[in-house]
């Protein structure tokens, strides 16, 4: 691993107005340094590896700091709740000779941003497109699409990752005999006490659910409710909580649509209550979703459209956890893959992974509505982008 290093100012840390939840004047946004990791495709792209840029607050504007060459593929990123070490999938089907995919691992400067290469391991399952670090910040989750499974991986005590101590494999298919005739996990999320994990299957159209041990990294199947269905052909992607906990969204990729559900955290349950559409009623072209993320606040939702090329915004019911539509918002570019909020819900970036470009909006506090600052970066192929606060 290559990285190109550049030095960066200390953080200016001003906390509490995100808490109170006020449509501050733009000038009033406590002012930090964010730093930006910018997952992307390398095989057959222009892309080197994973790009590093510090982040104005205020504005949005990156500007660029290293980038850690040598990755291959590292397209979903998470960072541990301590903001020490960062972990890449690479979203290949073949590692070390066998059929996976694998997880890399790197430590955070705390300075400066940038990022050492500590090891890789298997993620035991191809193509793997989405990962996480548990509340413990003791494993890695990951999911294999290809693979069609969910595995889990220990991290050591310097952030390096050891040998994975569960995978379970999915099984089944649904109505797309081109996209769902077998498995293809594409998320991993867990709940806020660490207790259940939700694995999302685009290809049997479930959110499968279970005990998350978080002692020994072992998945056991929820007997409670060992998953909760989609509608046939809904390609579901990726989930996100509400901050309060009681409520959880999924997107579906290849209906258009996102599925609200209540949340139960004693048992781990999951109920439908609402299914809304993605698009504007009047679109008749071909898309397919990609992100969903709640902002800070819990009143705004948002998704990306690959197609339609915007995103779409909700504001949520804080009673009920119910959507209403916002408004559709083109993202200046093509195939918004990806997007992220900053911590003080007062900007949303998105990745154009196919005009390679990144593009940030600030949010209106008091309508969500979405307002383009005019800034837009080039970057090669992005399709993950995680910020970070460094103190």
């Amino acid at each position: 691993m290559q990285t190109n290093k550049t030095s960066r100012r200390d953080f200016l840390a001003i906390a509490g107005f995100s808490a109170l939840g006020l449509a501050l004047p733009r000038t009033f946004v406590p002012v930090r340094e964010l730093i930006l990791y910018v997952g992307t495709y390398t095989t057959g792209k222009k892309s080197e590896g994973i790009y590093i840029y510090r982040m104005d607050p205020n504005t949005g504007a990156l500007t660029s700091l290293s980038t850690v060459k040598g990755v291959a593929d590292p397209s979903f990123l998470a960072i541990d709740h301590n903001r020490r070490w960062l972990y890449a999938v690479n979203e290949v089907d073949q590692f070390g000779g066998k059929p996976s995919g694998a997880i890399s691992a790197f430590a955070i400067d705390r300075k400066s941003g940038n990022l050492s290469f500590l090891n890789q391991q298997p993620s035991l399952g191809g193509s793997p497109c989405h990962l996480l670090v548990d509340k413990t910040n003791k494993f890695v989750l990951v999911a294999n699409y290809t693979g069609g499974n969910v595995s889990v991986l220990p991290i050591k005590a310097d952030g390096s990752l050891g040998t994975t101590t569960d995978m379970v494999q999915h099984h089944g298919s649904s109505v797309n005999k081109e996209r769902q005739e077998g498995p293809h996990a594409h998320c991993i999320e867990l709940d806020s006490a660490n207790r259940y994990a939700f694995a999302v299957d685009l290809g049997v159209d479930k959110v499968l659910i279970y005990k998350f041990d978080a002692k020994n990294g072992k998945l056991q199947a929820n007997n409670n409710m060992p998953s909760a269905p989609l509608s046939p052909g809904a390609g579901p992607r990726h989930l996100t909580f509400h901050p309060n906990g009681k409520y959880a969204y999924v997107i579906n990729e290849m209906a258009g649509t996102i599925a609200v559900f209540t949340y139960n955290p004693g048992n781990g349950t999951l109920q439908q209550i609402q299914t809304v559409p993605t698009l504007p009623k009047d679109f008749t072209g071909e898309n397919t979703t990609a992100e969903i993320a709640v902002t800070p606040s819990g009143r705004f939702l948002y998704g990306s459209n690959r197609g339609h090329d915007s995103i779409v915004g909700f504001a949520i019911d804080q009673s009920t956890g119910r959507l209403t539509l916002i408004e559709h918002v083109p993202t200046q570019g093509k195939t918004p893959r990806n997007f992220t909020i900053d911590p003080t819900g007062t900007l949303l970036l998105v990745a154009n992974q196919a005009s390679d470009s990144i593009v940030s909006f600030h949010i209106n506090q008091g309508t969500g509505r979405l307002e383009a600052t005019g800034n837009t970066t080039a970057v090669p192929t992005p399709v993950c982008l995680v910020l970070t606060e460094l103190r």
